[in-house]
Parts: structure tokens; C-alpha cells; sequence
């Protein structure tokens, strides 16, 4: 495994076993990510850090094992096509991007404020990078067992997505989330491409 994508497994795993050992709800209180509207009816406030903290903390086994399973199975080829500088920038723009989608989607919706969390938004942006870059790759889902080619794959979780978040499916999953990982993930490469051309 590339030493970014070794690392971020490393600090998220790290960061989980502390939740684990009883520090999880002081750990939300400060680093998961707080709507500004949330106030003390709601939650803690929010604070600037928390739109790169929240994506060290995970609610449960599953959550954490999913992401960092897609973290090293999508982030190992793309750290070695895009370098460790690079792609550690890649990565916590897709973080941040995600972040900072979810919380205009959140007020925009008058949604109840609730605090965010998981490494999904730059996992997504991972996602979408491996599709673009590699799109004729064969991947398989894991349920159903179907395989499709990486662009098919993204575009299916992408659209999912929108479809689960308009319509409000599946709640408690911030899907703007994701989906603002993607956009931030598109940016970059969009970025990174001009920057080459130049």
C-alpha cells in the first residue's frame, strides 16, 4: 500500500479504536462535523476544524470497514498515477468539498441539524478519480455480484446518490456528502489536467 493511503487507513483506524475505548461521544462533541445552526439545542458548534475531522471518526464497525476497504482498493492506483503530493492534496479537497456541499445542502432543506461523519466524501472523490482515469477496469459489486466497467460503476453511484438524497432514502446517510466529494474530486482533476496542458 502507497505510504498516503497506508496512512490515512493507519490514522482512521486509530482515531476508531479511540472512539472504542469510551471517547466517542467527546470526540463527536468536537470533531464531527456541526451544522453552524446547531447551537446548544441541537449539538456543540460548529467549528472550522471539523470540516476535516469529521472524516477521521465512523459511526460503527461497518461504516469504518467499508471505507477504508474502498480507500485502499481505489486510493492505492491512484496515489502511484497521481504522486503522495498530490494526491494527499487530491484527497483532503475532496474532504473538505464534501463537507462543505453537505452542510449548503443541509441548510438550503431546513434539515434538522444532525453531526456528520466517515471518510466517504473523499473516498468518493478516490471513486470517481478511478473511473476517469481507469474506466474500462473490471470491478465487481458486492451486492449483488455484478461486474461493470469503473466508469459504469461510477456513474451508477453517482446517480444513486442524487436519487437518495432528493428523495430522502435511506436517512441518516449524508449523500450531498458524497456527491460533493465527487464534485470536488472532478475539480481537482480538472485542475490537475489544465495545469499540464499549460
Amino acid at each position: 500500500m502507497p505510504p498516503v493511503t497506508l496512512t490515512l487507513v493507519i490514522a482512521n483506524v486509530a482515531v476508531f479504536l479511540l472512539e472504542m475505548a469510551g471517547g466517542m461521544n467527546a470526540l463527536f462533541s468536537w470533531f464531527a462535523l456541526w451544522p453552524p445552526t446547531s447551537g446548544p439545542s441541537y449539538g456543540p458548534d460548529f467549528q472550522p476544524w471539523q470540516l476535516v475531522t469529521y472524516s477521521f471518526l465512523h459511526a460503527n464497525v461497518t461504516h469504518i470497514f467499508f471505507n477504508m476497504f474502498a480507500l485502499y482498493m481505489f486510493g492505492s492506483d491512484i496515489e502511484r498515477l497521481f504522486g503522495a503530493r498530490f494526491y494527499a492534496a487530491y484527497y483532503f479537497a475532496c474532504v473538505l468539498s464534501a463537507a462543505l456541499f453537505h452542510l449548503v445542502v443541509q441548510a438550503w432543506m431546513g434539515a434538522t441539524p444532525y453531526p456528520t461523519v466517515g471518510a466517504s466524501g473523499g473516498v468518493y472523490g478516490l471513486l470517481l478519480a478511478y473511473g476517469m482515469y481507469f474506466p474500462n477496469r473490471q470491478l465487481m459489486l458486492l451486492i449483488p455480484p455484478i461486474p461493470m466497467r469503473a466508469r459504469t460503476f461510477v456513474i451508477v453511484f453517482g446517480a444513486l446518490e442524487l436519487f437518495l438524497g432528493v428523495t430522502g432514502t435511506a436517512a441518516g446517510i449524508a449523500h450531498f456528502a458524497h456527491l460533493g466529494g465527487m464534485l470536488g474530486g472532478w475539480l481537482m482533476i480538472r485542475y490537475r489536467r489544465g495545469f499540464r496542458r499549460w
